[in-house]
C-alpha cells in the first residue's frame, strides 16, 4: 500500500523545485511541496475557510471546467492539506503560563486570533475583560471559594464544545488551568488559559489563542462568550463586555 499522501485522490506527491500554483492549461510548470513555514504563513486561512465550507467552494469554482482540471486542482489542494494535517496542531508555545513581571497571562501576538485579559483595554482586537465568580450584583446567596470556583469552571469547560471544538484539560495547578481545544475537521489546536490571581478579589484572568494562522473568524471570542454565558448561570459575571 502506498503512503497516505499518495492515496489522496490518487495524487503523486513528489518534491517540487519551487512554490507556485500555476494554471495547468497555460503552463507546464509544477509547484513544490511547500515547507512547514510556508504552509503556516500562506495557507492556514485557506484551510480554515475550506474546512468551514466543507469544500463546496470547489464545485462552485470549477463546475464548468473539464474533469481533468478539477482533479488536478484537488490534487494540489490535497497536497497542501496533507502538509497542514502534519503541522496543524503545532506545538505548545513556550511562553504560555503565568508571566513574572508583572504576574499575568501572556500578551497576544500581533495576529487577530487571540484575546487576553492582560491586554490594554484600548486594544479592541485583543482585549477581553476578566471574570468575577463572586460579583457584588450577582445572584449568589453565599460566596464561593477559589476551589469551588475552579470546580465550576472545569464543569463548564468540559461540558461545552463551542464551534464543535473538543476540549482537553492539558494542565491544572492550584491557580492555573490550560485547556487545549481541537477543531473538528482539520485538528487545529487553540490554547485557553485560566488564572486565579492571589488576593481578596474573586477575579479570573484568561487567554484564548490559536497556535497557527493570522485570523480565526472570531472563534476565540465566541468560545469565551459561550463559556461566560454558562458561568453566568452559576452566578459569575464579566467585568466588562467585548
Amino acid at each position: 500500500m502506498g503512503s497516505p499522501q499518495a492515496l489522496v485522490l490518487g495524487c503523486s506527491f513528489r518534491p517540487r523545485p519551487r512554490f507556485a500554483i500555476t494554471d495547468p492549461i497555460q503552463s507546464n510548470s509544477i509547484e513544490p511541496r511547500p515547507g512547514r513555514r510556508e504552509v503556516l504563513l500562506r495557507s492556514s486561512e485557506v484551510a480554515a475557510l475550506a474546512a468551514i465550507l466543507h469544500f463546496r467552494v470547489v464545485d462552485v469554482l470549477f463546475v464548468d471546467h473539464p474533469t481533468a482540471v478539477r482533479k488536478l486542482f484537488m490534487c494540489k489542494i490535497s497536497k497542501l492539506f496533507y502538509n497542514l494535517v502534519e503541522v496543524n496542531s503545532g506545538t505548545k508555545p513556550s511562553y504560555l503560563g503565568i508571566q513574572k513581571n508583572p504576574p499575568s497571562l501572556a500578551l497576544c501576538p500581533a495576529t487577530n486570533n487571540c484575546i487576553s485579559t492582560s491586554e490594554e483595554i484600548t486594544d479592541a482586537n485583543h482585549y477581553a475583560p476578566p471574570w468575577n465568580y463572586n460579583p457584588e450584583d450577582g445572584r449568589r446567596k453565599k460566596p464561593i471559594n477559589k476551589d469551588e470556583a475552579i470546580a465550576e469552571l472545569l464543569q463548564v469547560v468540559t461540558s461545552l464544545k463551542p464551534d464543535n471544538f473538543t476540549p482537553r484539560v492539558a494542565e491544572r495547578r492550584e491557580d492555573y488551568i490550560r485547556v487545549e481545544y481541537e477543531s473538528p475537521i482539520m485538528g487545529f489546536v487553540d490554547d485557553v488559559e485560566f488564572w486565579f490571581p492571589p488576593g481578596k478579589k474573586s477575579i479570573v484572568e484568561y487567554r484564548s489563542a490559536s497556535r497557527i494562522g493570522n485570523f480565526d473568524f472570531d472563534i476565540n471570542k465566541k468560545r469565551i462568550k459561550a463559556l461566560r454565558s454558562e458561568l453566568e448561570k452559576k452566578g459569575w459575571s464579566s467585568e466588562g463586555r467585548f
